[in-house]
């Protein structure tokens, strides 16, 4: 399907571009351009990578123009680009609201200028029942993009969404931050030993966007499957594979954080299609003339619940030493396996 394509990547320098380049750039594929605004990232990649299949474009999302002129010729977009610092978002509101919002509605709208077949904007769970302004800057992308797609009349370009948890090790996540601590023979700092948080792999992220690429509809939004576990029983299978014994301390819980994560609320479990390893949520295609559905109320909505990080699959502190264990950053970080794929995080 991605044979002799064009394949752009917003925040295509992040953790999530780095999976997706070793998935691809060793195919068929025709070219892969990776747009952000780090010209250092980018030519940190450009000097590692040095494959011509790589292409290379300064700009910002915010910028409808920037993004515009890199979209020309594209088959496909994996629309990553986001503030996702759930404290820096809580500080500045606004600036999330400008790449997450509005930045989407630029990619979109350069997209379908462009007639790009696909585009697939990845999300969060924290765009569930959102309490921070991270979350809810998210929520309102996915009802941007779904708007879109509701709008798009001419079918030549398909708009889809991912949303997934918490992705082990990617960049600003607390795997690195807990390995650095133990390290350096500090306290693990802990928000809440109760928390919840779903557990997946980059590999896993990637995967979850290429099933929503081959079997989304326009609109449609596509969840993963995930295990969960404590941020506790993290810190302790960490210590335990590196053999260490630091302190665990609790710090309390910073701005905007929830107690667990809701990866599909009990509104969108109502109309989820099962589809194995994955839920598909198909878009609310109905029109604004609402009393035509006064009559026609679903009627199960208080025997649904939600699909969160405190009642998926909890691994434990063994099962997470399992799963940590087949990670490529664990298994160069703690095992020093040299050959484990490296990513720029």
């Amino acid at each position: 399907m991605f044979d002799n394509k064009v394949l752009l990547i917003t925040g295509g320098t992040g953790s999530f571009g780095n999976a997706v380049l070793n998935r691809f750039l060793n195919t068929d594929i025709k070219e892969i351009r990776i747009f952000s605004r780090d010209e250092k990232k980018q030519d940190d990649m450009r000097n590692q990578l040095n494959n011509p299949k790589l292409k290379f474009y300064i700009g910002d999302v915010r910028d409808y123009n920037s993004i515009e002129k890199a979209v020309h010729g594209v088959d496909y977009i994996f629309h990553a680009a986001a503030l996702k610092q759930v404290p820096s978002c809580e500080f500045f509101p606004i600036e999330a609201t400008k790449t997450n919002v509005f930045g989407t509605q630029n990619v979109i709208d350069a997209a379908v200028a462009n007639k790009v077949s696909r585009v697939i904007c990845l999300s969060t769970d924290k765009a569930a029942y959102p309490i921070n302004a991270m979350g809810i800057s998210k929520a309102l992308m996915e009802k941007v993009a779904i708007a879109a797609s509701r709008n798009i009349v001419n079918g030549e370009t398909t708009v889809c969404l991912t949303r997934y948890g918490n992705v082990m090790a990617s960049r600003g996540s607390v795997i690195p931050l807990f390995l650095k601590q133990i390290k350096a023979g500090i306290p693990i700092t802990i928000t809440d030993p109760y928390m919840t948080r779903f557990l997946m792999s980059l590999e896993e992220a990637v995967e979850l966007v290429l099933f929503a690429f081959e079997h989304g509809n326009q609109g449609d939004l596509f969840v993963n499957k995930a295990p969960a576990g404590t941020i506790n029983d993290l810190a302790i299978a960490l210590k335990e594979l590196c053999n260490a014994d630091n302190e665990i301390k609790i710090i309390g819980t910073r701005h905007g954080e929830k107690l667990y994560e809701t990866l599909c609320t009990r509104e969108e479990m109502q109309k989820a299609e099962d589809m194995g390893e994955f839920y598909r949520i198909p878009a609310d295609n109905r029109s604004l003339n609402y009393a035509q559905y006064f009559s026609e109320g679903e009627t199960n909505l208080s025997k649904i619940e939600d699909y969160h990080s405190h009642n998926t699959e909890q691994l434990g502190v063994e099962g997470m030493k399992a799963l940590l264990s087949k990670q490529p950053y664990i298994q160069r970080e703690v095992f020093g396996d040299t050959n484990a794929v490296k990513y720029n995080l």
